[in-house]
């Protein structure tokens, strides 16, 4: 079916949100971000193991791209807020340089090395959090903004399956060292990206609105309560990706499996994203968050069944698919929040987001264990979703269709 004229314009083309020049930094500035942690994270894993030839080093690594997440989200990405978001993008971007290069430094030594991580980790925060704010203030137009938010979902996912796609070789190639050298020069091209492209603005926030701003409205605005209710839902989802190496051995499916398993599900979210931005306006999305967010989950509770690899590759590229609701859930949040405290509700968004996933695939590790199933832990990890889905998705109507509800600003004081 043909849409129509009026979709049509309601529906930027990607060219338009391309051509907006601070957007159009800001995604390069990100995309070169990711490629270079993608290589960096690889780089990581192989240093450590061949220095110790110990899955717990390698473990607690790997922890530390993870746990400053709670630490920065709740704290840092208040300084979004309180100093010119321009001048924090670069500074970070910089400073995040200079560890990664001190990692590239043969012989550092495990301890200091993952301090470094946990600090250029920590640093991601107050970085993420500035460049959301960032790029709402970058448009005027809300249907130009969402889109730019679908075009930054794909290239973040596409980034992450070339990672597992070709990590691995291109580290085993070049070398560790140098590896984490290039993910150090990412970091200065996006920082002289930013600069280059971001119009500099003073600090959108004060000290009134208080240190912990983004906490308090979030917990005070039940429209905003339901959002985070809808985006914790990953916590769900993200469950297979801790059990792709069981689900594979209990299918009885060769080692490559593994990354086929990985890849399925940011596969079906690029192709989710893409399908919902060209052919769903921004209203349509609003009233389909609540029902994808179930299908999302849904569809794992087809690992009940022990289905073979191609159809558990299915099974996890429309949970992905579906799971693209995410983009229209986090462009909402902050479109519904105040310029001056903007930085602060998203950094607590990103942060919520991470450490949920975080507790779900550690907790569905703990539930495999004991029930000694890891398909059976998809399906019950997508039972309880649809459950919880459901529910947040009535709340998410009721919400949706009260007057002035999606479009109005929560501010700080």
């Amino acid at each position: 079916m043909r849409r129509t004229e009026r979709q049509e314009r309601s529906i930027p083309r990607f060219r338009r949100v391309v051509a907006n020049r601070e957007f159009r930094g800001l995604w390069l500035a990100e995309a070169l971000s990711i490629a270079g942690d993608q290589l960096a994270k690889v780089a990581l894993a192989i240093l450590v193991y061949q220095r110790t030839s110990s899955p717990l080093w390698s473990a607690v690594v790997y922890a530390m791209t993870f746990l400053p997440a709670l630490f920065g989200g709740v704290g840092l990405s208040q300084l979004a807020d309180r100093l010119p978001r321009r001048t924090l993008l670069v500074s970070c971007l910089l400073v995040q340089a200079v560890l990664v290069g001190i990692m590239a430094i043969p012989g550092t030594p495990l301890p200091v090395l993952c301090c470094l991580v946990f600090l250029v980790a920590m640093l991601t925060a107050p970085t993420n959090a500035a460049q959301n704010a960032t790029a709402r203030e970058a448009f005027d137009d809300d249907a130009e903004y969402l889109r730019s938010q679908d075009l930054r979902g794909i290239t973040t996912n596409t980034m992450m399956l070339l990672g597992l796609a070709g990590g691995g070789l291109l580290v085993t190639g070049i070398g560790v060292a140098w590896a984490l050298l290039i993910d150090a020069a990412t970091f200065v091209l996006a920082a002289a990206v930013i600069a280059a492209t971001v119009r500099w603005r003073p600090a959108a926030g004060s000290p009134e609105d208080g240190w912990f701003a983004g906490i308090r409205i979030t917990a005070s605005d039940p429209h905003l309560r339901v959002l985070f209710g809808m985006a914790l839902l990953v916590g769900l989802t993200v469950v297979p990706e801790g059990l792709a190496a069981p689900i594979a051995a209990q299918m009885n499916a060769p080692d490559v499996a593994v990354g086929w398993l990985l890849a399925a599900d940011p596969l079906g979210f690029v192709i989710g994203a893409f399908v919902f931005s060209h052919y769903a306006t921004a209203d349509t999305r609003l009233r389909l968050m609540g029902p994808l967010a179930v299908v999302s989950s849904a569809a794992l509770i087809g690992f009940a069944v022990q289905p073979p690899l191609p159809l558990a590759l299915v099974l996890l590229a429309m949970s992905g698919a579906s799971g693209a609701y995410i983009l229209t859930v986090g462009a909402t949040v902050n479109s519904a929040v105040a310029n001056n405290v903007r930085g602060s509700v998203m950094g607590l968004f990103r942060t919520a987001l991470r450490v949920t996933q975080g507790i779900g695939v550690a907790l569905g590790g703990v539930v495999a264990t004991a029930i000694g199933s890891a398909t059976g832990t998809v399906a019950l990890a997508g039972a309880l979703g649809v459950i919880a889905a459901s529910y947040v998705a009535v709340l998410w109507a009721r919400q949706r269709t009260r007057p002035g509800a999606v479009n109005r600003t929560a501010h700080a004081g």
